[in-house]
């Protein structure tokens, strides 16, 4: 359960009607399941407890693997609290986790994350414009450097055999060629 035990009800509906367009967004390229207000019918097990995010990405492919987490704030549950309760758990999914918050709070929830050591892939803000929703992304992660994968050292090694053979093509001096000169208009003209 969220520290955020009862948020306002504007503020509330706000929030499930984001939960919402993001499904429709992401139903795409993935499979989605959605945890809005009271329902919880999509639970992902992240150590011993079940936890309820507000959105689930599962794989389209047979296998329906666990593809990336997705949690929607309000300006109410940009704090402390949500970031140590939700956040930090989702964050320790071995999957990507995307985290949307008000417009004004963008800042302050990457400050939360860094200091509550938090990996999310994507944050993203929105705010509304009359009766739609605009989604601005606000920080992206860096890609993954080649050693924190698995077989890193050999995925390197292979790529430096690659190129050992461009280096050499390089180190060897380049022809000079007589530099082109263009005739002049006088010339042109006889």
């Amino acid at each position: 359960m969220s520290p955020i035990l009862i948020r306002p009800v504007r503020e509330q509906l706000e929030h499930d009607r984001v939960i919402r367009l993001l499904q429709l967004r992401l139903r795409r390229k993935f499979d989605v399941a959605a945890n809005i207000g009271a329902d919880q019918v999509a639970p992902v097990k992240i150590g011993r407890l079940p936890l309820y995010p507000d959105l689930v990405l599962n794989s389209t492919g047979r296998g329906r693997k666990l593809a990336g987490l997705v949690e929607v704030e309000t300006a109410e549950s940009v704090n402390h609290l949500e970031a140590m309760a939700q956040w930090a758990p989702f964050g320790r999914a071995r999957v990507p986790v995307s985290l949307y918050v008000p417009a004004g709070s963008a800042e302050i929830a990457r400050r939360l994350c860094a200091a509550n050591q938090v990996t999310t892939v994507e944050i993203w803000s929105y705010h509304t414009i009359g009766s739609q929703v605009r989604f601005t992304l606000v920080h992206r992660a860096p890609a993954p450097q080649a050693s924190s994968r698995p077989g890193g050292a050999r995925a390197r090694s292979a790529a430096t055999r690659r190129a050992k053979p461009a280096r050499r093509a390089a180190a060897k001096p380049a022809r000079r060629r007589a530099p082109v000169r263009k005739a002049s208009r006088s010339q042109k003209r006889k």
